[in-house]
């Protein structure tokens, strides 16, 4: 009896595993774009395309010569190692060249290159799937018609067996991916403005790709403002936070008007903060400065209408001068105050309000108050220089105190940042410094070795 219950079982299991692996490798059929719908080699389209092209920020990947190379070969970390993005050049060997317009539509909008292995999420195709039939056939004119082919072999991932097999993709992609019905729905909204910016953060400018957090297998743990947790916070991208986008009063923009959001995007800067970090000032730089004053607008507006998170651990309260009158009068209490006093404050002032469109304020801003200090303590390290933009060309920046201060004070000073003029964030302990000091080493010797 025993025997026949134990074979019953393993018929069983293997029965629903062969229907699981049958499910995970069966090819995935989508809708097709009418080609004949559009004139893919019409100036006008091609012209949204390049337009499109920056809202989707494929410069800050796929271009690592120039804005126009797009020959890739650039390191996207993950956390199973390395992938390198690829030449999406018209080339027919190394690049697209032999793509069809519902080929990149596959790659684009359902993660699926022609030969139907799966693209690894890297590439924001989940967020891609929201776009429209014309915004896709006018990125495929741009890339076949307004971008000279370059030939250049496309590298392979640096990740080790068995977690380079591609072919498990397919399951993730199934499991967690938006599906074949995720295009925008902009009868969501009330206001046509709001819909657009909606339009433009979750679909081809894929904020949440890296500001929403994500679950334990990978996928974010929402595509769009209907699911909890989107646009909260993400993970480290080369070290920096990306910082919740939510109403939250603090970590959060709940205090940025419109104009402080629009002023950042298109500049990288507004009166009271600025955009630290290579990852989003690459995004401004080559991405949302060049789009119009109305989408700006757009994406600002939309932002505001997101609630906060409401798991935020750091609260800033306005108005606290007792930190101000403090420093003015040359009063400190603790270590961190006194490295203030004689690093920061000269810039950042003792009131901690920096210069208007200059040198970001102190209190009440988010990157100061985010939880993980990663970005903070790095940006104490390193230094940091503002991108150039044609609005602002000016760049401005910040030196490094990586040779001055040691791990002890770098928590002190930030501990001191953190929790002075109303900020009420997490104190910053030593050991965090210590860590993000050894990962600018380790980052610095594998640069050397490339």
């Amino acid at each position: 009896m025993m025997k026949r219950i134990l074979l019953t079982l393993l018929v069983a299991v293997v029965l629903i595993g062969a229907a699981v692996l049958a499910w995970g490798l069966w090819p995935t059929s989508t809708r097709e774009i009418d080609a004949s719908a559009f004139d893919l080699e019409d100036p006008e389209l091609i012209a949204d395309g390049e337009y499109l092209m920056h809202a989707s920020d494929c410069v800050a990947c796929h271009a690592p010569k120039a804005a126009d190379s797009f020959t890739g070969g650039l390191p996207i970390a993950t956390p199973i190692g390395a992938i390198y993005s690829t030449n999406i050049t018209p080339d027919k060997d190394t690049g697209i060249g032999d793509y069809s317009l519902n080929d990149f539509d596959r790659a684009l909008r359902h993660g699926i290159r022609p030969d139907g292995a799966t693209i690894y999420p890297a590439m924001p195709w989940p967020a891609y799937a929201r776009m429209t039939d014309h915004d896709i056939a006018a990125l495929y004119a741009y890339f076949m018609h307004g971008v000279a082919p370059m030939q250049a072999e496309n590298r392979a991932p640096d990740i080790a067996w068995p977690m380079n097999m591609r072919w498990p993709l397919a399951f993730w992609r199934k499991a967690f991916g938006p599906g074949a019905d995720a295009v925008f729905d902009p009868s969501r909204f009330d206001d046509d403005v709001v819909a657009r910016g909606a339009y433009l953060v979750e679909g081809p400018g894929h904020c949440g790709t890296c500001h929403t957090p994500r679950a334990a297998t990978l996928q974010e743990v929402a595509l769009d403002d209907r699911g909890d947790g989107f646009l909260a916070g993400g993970a480290a991208v080369d070290g920096y936070i990306p910082y919740n986008l939510r109403g939250d009063e603090g970590s959060g923009l709940g205090l940025w008007s419109e104009e402080d959001i629009a002023r950042t995007l298109s500049t990288a800067r507004n009166a009271h903060a600025a955009v630290i970090g290579p990852p989003m000032q690459d995004v401004v730089a080559h991405s949302l400065q060049y789009l119009t004053p109305e989408d700006i607008t757009a994406i600002a507006r939309y932002l505001k209408t997101l609630s906060p998170a409401g798991d935020q651990a750091a609260r800033f309260t306005p108005g606290d001068t007792a930190t101000a009158s403090a420093l003015a009068r040359g009063e400190t209490s603790s270590r961190g105050g006194e490295v203030f006093l004689d690093s920061c404050a000269a810039c950042h002032f003792s009131a901690g309000t920096g210069t208007t469109d200059a040198i970001p304020g102190l209190a009440g801003n988010p990157t100061v108050l985010t939880e993980d200090p990663s970005s903070l303590i790095r940006l104490i390290l390193t230094g940091d220089t503002l991108p150039r933009t044609e609005e602002r060309p000016n760049t401005l920046g910040m030196p490094r105190f990586d040779w001055r201060l040691d791990d002890d004070e770098v928590a002190e000073v930030l501990t001191f940042i953190r929790t002075g003029w109303g900020n009420d964030a997490p104190e910053v302990t030593a050991e965090e410094v210590a860590e993000v000091r050894a990962h600018l080493k380790d980052d610095t010797e594998t640069a050397d070795q490339r």
